[in-house]
């Protein structure tokens, strides 16, 4: 009797341990489906980089990058759903991070209303134009021996810029060329220089007591390379838009620009230059636009299309051996961060 009341528990206890072994069966189950679901799940100190292999560490980067993609669009999905439902309680659009502005400040940014700026650009080398004492005159010409691209892109230009004339250069120093400009009447001087049949910088002279600018040039697009262009430019004078130039130097090379165009706009050629100031790359763009209704405008770019890189500014006319710089782009010492800018 005693025997089989033993052989009786113990059947008991296998039946009682039964129970919990299959809920972790299934649990373990439940678990694996989920993970199937949403991707390979990664331990939390996880680093690709300690794969040896590189075909595999290369799959699992990408697998990697995908599971933070979907996570991300979940995210988005869950916020939109929460920002409707909300309705118009729903708490102002974050403003995202950019280098644009996280920018540090800088010190020299221009008040409009400082009496000391509006007395400089009183007295500046551009006073006179803004006082209308001047109308604009423009002579572009190139390095020695220019190619075909380099030509083209100069006479595109003239084109854009109002009563502007091309000229080649036949070998003459631009110290020599500087005073027949200003016995001539022009009002400013415009080099394209060019490395290996490509347009690579601008010299732009403001004459005739300086200052002169000198640009790298990049991503140059002419008009036959461009894609959905509009119809070539009619000579009405454009207008000119000016983006983001802040500081004490931005605002004169502002004014520099500026002082390319005649004052007064003719509005029925509806065209438009701008030139566009972003993490000190001035983007210049050639636009017509014309108004599809009270609300919608529609925008055709004419081109040319180009980047400008402001390398030094000098005061007075150019002189590469004794002039006097105003403001010269040290890479190594001014480049230090990411976040300053200085125009």
């Amino acid at each position: 009797k005693p025997k089989k009341g033993k052989t009786k528990k113990v059947k008991r206890k296998v039946k009682h341990d039964e129970a919990p072994v299959q809920e972790m069966e299934q649990a373990e189950g439940e678990e694996t489906e989920k993970k199937s679901e949403s991707g390979p799940c990664f331990p939390p100190t996880f680093s690709v980089s300690e794969i040896k292999n590189k075909q595999r560490r290369h799959s699992m980067f990408l697998k990697l990058k995908e599971e933070k993609r979907k996570q991300k669009l979940e995210l988005k999905k869950k916020k939109k759903k929460e920002r409707k439902a909300l309705g118009d309680k729903a708490p102002p659009k974050e403003v995202p991070k950019t280098i644009e502005n996280q920018r540090i400040y800088d010190e020299t940014t221009v008040n409009p209303e400082d009496e000391e700026v509006a007395f400089d650009e009183g007295t500046d080398e551009f006073s006179a134009y803004f006082n209308r004492l001047t109308n604009p005159k423009v002579l572009i010409t190139t390095s020695d021996r220019p190619r075909g691209r380099t030509v083209r892109f100069c006479e595109q230009l003239a084109t854009v810029i109002p009563h502007a004339h091309v000229y080649y250069r036949r070998g003459l120093a631009l110290k020599r060329v500087i005073p027949q400009c200003v016995s001539r009447g022009f009002t400013y001087l415009m080099v394209i220089n060019e490395d290996r049949k490509v347009p690579n910088g601008l010299v732009l002279c403001h004459l005739p007591d300086g200052p002169t600018a000198h640009f790298k040039v990049s991503n140059v697009r002419l008009r036959k390379e461009m894609k959905r262009r509009g119809k070539d430019p009619t000579e009405h004078v454009p207008e000119v838009i000016l983006n983001n130039f802040t500081t004490r130097l931005g605002h004169s090379i502002g004014r520099m620009f500026a002082a390319l165009f005649p004052h007064d706009p003719q509005f029925v050629g509806r065209q438009v230059a701008t030139f566009h100031n972003q993490r000190d790359f001035i983007f210049f763009r050639f636009h017509r636009y014309i108004f599809k209704n009270e609300k919608k405008v529609g925008i055709q770019e004419l081109g040319p299309r180009f980047t400008l890189k402001l390398r030094s500014l000098q005061k007075g006319t150019f002189d590469s051996k004794f002039g006097e710089y105003e403001w010269v782009h040290k890479r190594h010492e001014m480049d230090s961060s990411r976040r300053k800018f200085h125009l």
